[in-house]
């Protein structure tokens, strides 16, 4: 049996040689599809969850849980999918399946646990009409059909009840009625199908008198293989005998350099022993294997794959591959660390051209990982594809070079569900803009939530950067943008007495004897403190603002700094996002602090007004020392989405002004546009990300932004480390 360590090639080496090379066939996201363009109410909560499409490619059908519904979506032109409305259901679909022009959709009609219910309804596509519900025997989880059109199988999960402790287990099993497989064969007019019932009960080690189905898929052979997620175990029915086959438990695993404890730091030294894989969906590789998504539900999530073969040995098995690939990434949701980690829940195969590609779906960490497989040896990582929130539906279409992910998460007012549509073409890709390198053990170098860039001044190739407050234990992180994408080559803790601080840094700038000033923002219970950190991350100085400064601090305070050393004479700016007690509506303060007198001295700035529809608020993020005289600033609105109206770099000069003390009135900066950084951020067609956070001009004058992905919580989880050019050519 191969396992992940040895099947797979590792670190941004492979990535490079998988993906970036421009010969190579990869996947690039050409478009974003917010579900709520759906709905006659977009203020209302909606979803895309399992997602399927019409024969001929052209029309998405996806699930829409809580608006008991069937969306459509038009994809003649992939590039700009269309809405086609929605279809309302007599209850909760929680699965399609395309079958000609027939739709068919499992619909959850339970009153409760105890009293499971359900239908699978038979709908005409062109017309939208239901042409049959069939009852059938408790709540639907999954539905497929068979490649030949002949059958359709519906995985009943009749789920628990999470609140009920059973034997001293929250949520624990045996809750009857027990889940099932019905099977019915497409054979002649709808009205005249059947519902046959296939027996799970009795197959599993635990709770044999409890089936759980999760999902079912079926080989071009009609043989059915079924999940039975918390009882651990698979099964295959021959669709055509509707008879159990085969059936095998999935067994568990024994991971190591994984983080296991939530405690806003990633740490890759914890493992688990005997973890049940407890699988989620389950796809055919060819008609011989089967791959598993071990998500976990009641006492497991192995947080990886595996491969089986059909007849139940384990020939694959990723250990702790996808929770590394998600710490090189940045997408390492650290608040699921007790939990399922990244949670990998969808699988899709599919053959592209000349290869076999395996998608995994990570429901936490917000990516899909795609592999290549390889006949006798174990499957190799291609790439990595960003999501919405919660990936939940994974469809390939190779007929058209497509693949189609559902994220099914929504936050009316936030980041909303959506479908993302993926193209196979000529590398390189597109996605990542930055990872990381291994560290000293040859692990991967966590990060995420960068708040900040700086330029190294000596190295035109070397930038800094740092994380904000959404993890503890500060770091200096040094990055290589010789390489494409760029890569995080070291993280430096920043420490005060030996001790590693807990600080929300959002400004960073190197000094001319190569040491640092970084700025903490501060907020109701913490100051805003400007520090001074030597090159190997020592705190050498911390510096506060004035107590008659101080007293009137609202949350959003230090977001970036610059030096300048005019004369001879250092002089540090920070930035400060938005106004304070007292400032005059749209102008926020640049603070100019000289070390050499220690007084602090003040500007104006003039923000832009909100222009979004959302309305929110326009504040600053970043401040750059173009020259002695000169900054540039990043100026953004708070808002993500198609709702993102204005994120610019702007100019401002302080020749001819004197700032001012606290208690005087403070010269105003007269700003000019530099550049609008709105196309480039439109420019990866996904969710326009809202933190623009680190703006950098090299030594050689080429211009480097960064975005906080907020450490994948609430959150996409993605990060755009973009190259603007030449300062001094952008407009």
């Amino acid at each position: 049996m191969l396992t992940g360590s040895a099947a797979f090639a590792h670190g941004k080496q492979a990535w490079k040689k998988n993906s970036h090379h421009k010969k190579n066939r990869v996947f690039q996201r050409i478009a974003n599809f917010p579900v709520y363009f759906n709905s006659a109410q977009p203020a209302n909560e909606t979803a895309s969850e399992i997602i399927k499409a019409t024969e001929d490619g052209n029309t998405l059908i996806y699930t829409d849980s809580p608006g008991e519904r069937l969306g459509f979506v038009d994809i003649t032109n992939p590039e700009q999918p269309q809405p086609l409305g929605t279809m309302a259901l007599n209850g909760e679909p929680t699965s399609v399946a395309v079958a000609g022009s027939l739709a068919l959709v499992a619909v959850n009609t339970s009153p409760d646990f105890v009293n499971p219910s359900g239908v699978l309804s038979v709908i005409d596509i062109p017309t939208r009409t239901v042409l049959r519900e069939i009852p059938l025997g408790g709540q639907p989880d999954s539905v497929a059909v068979s490649p030949d059109k002949k059958y359709v199988a519906i995985a009943i999960e009749n789920e628990r009840d999470e609140n009920v402790i059973v034997d001293g287990v929250e949520g624990g099993l045996p809750q009857l009625p027990a889940g099932l497989l019905q099977v019915i064969k497409m054979k002649g007019p709808v009205a005249g199908w059947q519902v046959k019932d296939v027996d799970l009960t009795g197959l599993s080690a635990a709770a044999p008198t409890d089936p759980e189905p999760e999902f079912v898929a079926i080989n071009q052979a009609n043989v059915a293989t079924v999940t039975l997620q918390e009882n651990n175990h698979i099964v295959m029915v021959d669709l055509k005998k509707r008879k159990v086959i085969r059936d095998f438990p999935a067994g568990t695993v024994n991971l190591t350099q994984i983080d296991t404890v939530e405690e806003d730091v990633i740490r890759l030294n914890g493992s688990l022993d005997e973890v049940p894989r407890e699988p989620d969906a389950i796809a055919w590789l060819g008609n011989f294997w089967v791959v598993t998504a071990n998500e976990g539900d009641l006492n497991g999530g192995s947080r990886g794959f595996s491969i089986f073969s059909r007849n139940g040995p384990l020939r694959y098995d990723s250990g702790n591959n996808v929770e590394h690939l998600a710490v090189r990434h940045g997408h390492y949701p650290e608040s699921r660390s007790e939990n399922k980690g990244t949670e990998p829940e969808g699988v899709e195969v599919a053959r592209y051209g000349n290869q076999t590609l395996i998608f995994i779906g990570s429901e936490r960490g917000n990516f899909v990982a795609v592999y290549r497989a390889r006949l006798g040896r174990g499957p190799r990582f291609v790439q990595l594809l960003p999501t919405g929130r919660g990936p939940e539906g994974l469809l390939a279409i190779p007929e058209r070079n497509l693949f189609v992910v559902a994220a099914e998460n929504d936050e009316p007012g936030g980041i909303r569900s959506m479908i993302s549509i993926y193209r196979m073409e000529r590398g390189p890709a597109n996605y990542p803009t930055i990872l990381s390198d291994d560290d000293g053990n040859g692990l991967p170098i966590p990060w995420g939530a960068l708040s900040a860039l700086a330029a190294d001044r000596a190295n035109a190739d070397l930038l800094y950067t740092v994380h904000d407050s959404f993890y503890k234990e500060a770091k200096l992180y040094s990055i290589d943008v010789s390489q494409t994408p760029a890569v995080i080559t070291s993280a430096t803790p920043i420490l005060q007495n030996g001790a590693p601080l807990d600080l929300d840094l959002e400004g960073l700038v190197q000094r001319a004897d190569g040491s640092f000033w970084a700025v903490s923002e501060g907020n109701a219970s913490r100051d805003n403190v400007l520090l001074k950190v030597a090159a190997d991350g020592t705190v050498l100085e911390e510096v506060l603002l004035p107590a008659s400064v101080m007293a009137l601090k609202q949350n959003n305070g230090f977001e970036g700094v610059a030096v300048t050393e005019a004369g001879g004479t250092e002089r540090v700016y920070v930035a400060f996002q938005r106004e304070w007690t007292n400032d005059p509506a749209g102008f926020v303060r640049i603070g100019e602090y000289t070390p050499s007198n220690t007084e602090w001295r003040f500007f104006y700035y003039p923000l832009d007004a909100p222009t979004s529809p959302a309305g929110g608020w326009v504040g600053l993020s970043e401040i750059v020392a173009i020259d002695d005289e000169t900054f540039a600033v990043v100026e953004r609105d708070n808002q993500g989405g198609p709702d993102a109206t204005l994120k610019r770099i702007y100019e401002f000069s302080i020749t001819g002004l004197t700032p001012e003390p606290q208690g005087n009135v403070f010269p105003t900066v007269a700003k000019t546009l530099k550049h609008d950084l709105l196309p480039g951020l439109q420019a990866p067609n996904g969710w326009v990300l809202d933190k623009v956070e680190g703006l950098a001009v090299a030594q050689d004058g080429k211009t480097y932004l960064v975005t906080d992905n907020d450490g994948v919580d609430d959150a996409t989880g993605e990060t755009q480390f973009q190259r603007l050019g030449p300062y001094d050519q952008l407009q």
